[in-house]
């Protein structure tokens, strides 16, 4: 399926070392897939995902963000630091990246001196992909002394000023709507979420201790 809309994938595994999470849409006349993503049963890398698809008519609405946040809860649950399996597309640096800093940049507004394996820890991402991030965003200047990472707090606030404004434009934009009914974001509500991670052998992954 995903072959269909995403030029770079290909195809060199069977589908049966993978487990696969769909998303529908339930309406009167049922279930209808919208998105999904999937995940190697056994990742020697600890790669949380391996492919992400959102279907053209159901883009634009947090779907990829709703997924990219489920694979990491379900990684907060097996205990594992994981990471999606590169390279990334295009479209997949810009929707990690975005999830990326929501999650550090909200983590060090608490905790603005923590080390990174604190960090790493506490948001299940791994070193690599922290610093790619914090790297990536000009805005924020940070340094590092050994495991430990140091922001300035008034680019930090600036940064969770301007994400503060952009939510606040996404609520105002739903308000105003006539039809509110229109309004179909997906939201994310991790209290909802049932999960057990399959069995695994002990060398299979690195858990967090």
């Amino acid at each position: 399926l995903a072959k269909l809309f995403l030029d770079h994938k290909t195809l060199y595994y069977d589908v049966a070392p993978f487990m696969f999470y769909v998303l529908c849409e339930v309406d009167r006349e049922g279930c209808h897939l919208v998105g999904y993503f999937s995940k190697e049963k056994n990742s020697a890398d600890n790669y949380n995902l391996a492919c992400i698809l959102t279907l053209p008519p159901f883009q634009k609405r947090g779907i990829g963000r709703f997924l990219i946040t489920l694979s990491y809860e379900l990684t907060k649950i097996e205990q594992i630091i994981g990471t999606p399996e590169k390279p990334l597309s295009d479209l997949g640096r810009l929707s990690y990246r975005s999830y990326w800093e929501d999650v550090i940049f909200n983590f060090l507004s608490e905790n603005p001196q923590c080390s990174l394996d604190e960090l790493s820890a506490s948001t299940c991402i791994t070193l690599d992909d922290i610093i790619w991030t914090l790297k990536f965003h000009q805005g924020i200047e940070f340094w590092r002394c050994g495991r430990t990472l140091y922001l300035k707090k008034r680019s930090l606030r600036a940064y969770l000023q301007k994400v503060a404004e952009r939510e606040r434009k996404w609520a105002s934009d739903r308000n105003s709507s006539q039809d509110k009914s229109t309004d179909n974001t997906v939201q994310f509500d991790v209290s909802c979420l049932r999960w057990s991670p399959p069995l695994k052998s002990p060398k299979q992954s690195t858990r967090l201790t």
